[in-house]
């Protein structure tokens, strides 16, 4: 492995995307350091992540050595000053500005000048996230799709402010990871979710008109348009109160009625159905082993 980025950080690291994102980079060869405030959610994710491993090696995807080789480079911690060793942070906490903001803030105190700071937004502005630190020139858009692990494609965002070397040096580290980088611009949803969030309200709309039930839906979505996962599959993957929050940060900017979030959906997220992680969702699901694993 070569380049800059030798130590990675991940924030967010005890919920699904960023326990997927460790993976990822864990699994190219760099040093990953895992960061949550909770030690709870960090230690389900390893156990998630430890399971994931195995059921590679059972694939023969890796070898135990392999395995191993990357559990061992694998660190967690809730101090966030043990960040301070990291050429790269990636953060995948809350979809709120406020919060990546103030998170930036928090770490350009800690990291060295070199580091670079990477959000895995997929609805905020770059350059409004970039703001809540002094070194915006050095903040990037990196957008994972869900499950990390298993998805090739990063949408990569320069903010207005960021420089071209931080952008050559963010695209470097995807590709060596295996990843598929493709640049957009600083625009609401990217090109993913400014499609898929309106894309998938309307199947959560054709349930609540009766259309179809979501096993019909998602069978005809996947066998008519080739689709290896269904729409109401998909919410429940990434979590009903996420595409709540996304519908919620995406309507506003946009005013795409197709963007806001129907009233099905805000019923059952009150109901505290929320999809896999909750074992329940559109979908009923049997324990909450990682998406791959």
């Amino acid at each position: 492995m070569t380049g800059t980025i030798r130590t990675v950080g991940v924030c967010g690291a005890g919920g699904t995307m960023g326990a997927g994102i460790a993976i990822v980079a864990a699994r190219a060869g760099y040093r990953t350091i895992s960061f949550d405030r909770s030690a709870e959610a960090l230690a389900r994710a390893r156990k998630q992540t430890e399971a994931f491993f195995a059921k590679s090696v059972e694939r023969q995807k890796l070898s135990a050595e392999e395995r191993d080789a990357i559990l061992a480079n694998m660190q967690s911690s809730t101090e966030l000053a043990d960040l301070g060793a990291c050429d790269l942070v990636i953060e995948a906490v809350f979809e709120a500005l406020s919060v990546k903001q103030e998170l930036l803030g928090d770490l350009d105190t800690i990291c060295p000048p070199q580091t670079i700071f990477a959000s895995n937004t997929s609805t905020l502005s770059i350059t409004e996230i970039a703001s809540g630190c002094k070194r915006p020139d050095k903040v990037v858009g990196m957008h994972f799709c869900l499950p990390a692990q298993l998805m090739k494609l990063i949408e990569m965002s320069p903010g207005i402010l960021t420089s071209d070397e931080t952008m050559q040096a963010a695209w470097d580290f995807t590709e060596r990871c295996g990843q598929i980088p493709v640049k957009t611009q600083d625009k609401p949803g990217f090109i993913l979710n400014a499609l898929l969030v309106p894309f998938n309200n309307d199947a959560i709309r054709a349930v609540e008109a009766g259309v179809a039930s979501p096993a019909d839906i998602d069978r005809a979505i996947k066998a008519g348009l080739g689709y290896r996962m269904g729409p109401l599959e998909l919410i429940d993957l990434i979590g009903l109160d996420t595409q709540v929050r996304l519908s919620e940060a995406f309507y506003p900017i946009t005013l795409d009625q197709r963007a806001a979030a129907p009233p099905l959906l805000r019923r059952m997220t009150s109901a505290g159905l929320l999809g896999r992680k909750a074992g329940r969702g559109f979908f009923t699901y049997d324990g909450n082993a990682m998406f791959g694993a």
